[in-house]
């Protein structure tokens, strides 16, 4: 699918991995974005920097229904259709199954975890496909294009990220048999795992933990640049063979246990 004049929604599209992706959609591919976040002066400067003609910020609880589909409308009112969503709303809050004392804590973190990670971006991803559907058909038949963000811990969650590696497990589960049904509309499902990448959150860290991350990379020993993941999203949307898989994008690393 080419980008130039696409409309894409992004949850998450505020801050980190969703803005820059944002940034760079916009300025090298002339696409369109709705960014969807909580973050309401995140979301204003956005659309500053990218131009109200390009850009429109939508504040959104993707746990909420309603608020997704308030979201679609502004979006469908704005731009006049949706053809790419990309999934980059998360949130990681670790904790352990048993605290100190061994007893097992409350199970509203993992629920939370749950309800942001998994069944947020499934209400995104299904409110999107809807709107797709609608679209004509370019010359290859494609109506969409959906990219769901997961994680390297899908596979070697680190201590205290029981609820985190199960929701970024199930966003891969997804794949396959969303790919499946919609494939038949002309709409292709993937996704991708982000290792460690130079965020603004990143940034933040202390010194002494961001080299400790950086240690855990193989090769490149470094953290990723931010374009490095929105080229990577823009592959799985022109690259129309690539349908139902998942890209792990994270330089050779394998996360330690903590």
């Amino acid at each position: 699918m080419n980008l130039e004049n696409k409309v894409v929604v992004i949850s998450g599209g505020a801050s980190g991995l969703g803005l820059a992706t944002a940034r760079y959609l916009v300025k090298k591919k002339k696409a369109k974005v709705a960014l969807l976040d909580m973050n309401r002066e995140a979301g204003r400067s956005a659309v500053e920097e990218l131009g109200d003609e390009n850009a429109i910020f939508i504040a959104t609880d993707v746990t909420e229904e309603n608020d997704v589909d308030a979201a679609i409308s502004a979006t469908i009112q704005k731009f006049g259709a949706i053809h790419v969503d990309i999934n980059a709303a998360g949130i990681v809050a670790p904790k352990k199954i048993l605290d100190k004392n061994g007893i097992a804590g409350s199970i509203n973190n993992f629920r939370n975890v749950i309800n942001v990670n998994l069944v947020g971006l499934y209400t995104v991803m299904a409110k999107c496909a809807e709107k797709m559907a609608l679209n004509e058909p370019d010359q290859n038949g494609e109506r969409g294009v959906i990219i769901n963000v997961s994680s390297g811990a899908a596979w070697e969650g680190q201590l205290g990220q029981c609820a985190y590696g199960a929701s970024k497990s199930g966003v891969n589960g997804i794949n396959i048999p969303a790919a499946r049904e919609l494939g038949s509309i002309g709409v292709r499902v993937n996704s991708i795992a982000p290792g460690l990448f130079a965020t603004p959150m990143v940034d933040a860290l202390d010194s002494k933990v961001k080299n400790a991350l950086i240690e855990m990379c193989e090769a490149p020993k470094r953290m990723g640049n931010v374009d490095e993941f929105a080229s990577a999203c823009v592959f799985l949307v022109e690259n129309g063979y690539m349908n139902g898989r998942y890209i792990r994008l994270d330089a050779a690393t394998v996360m330690q246990a903590k």
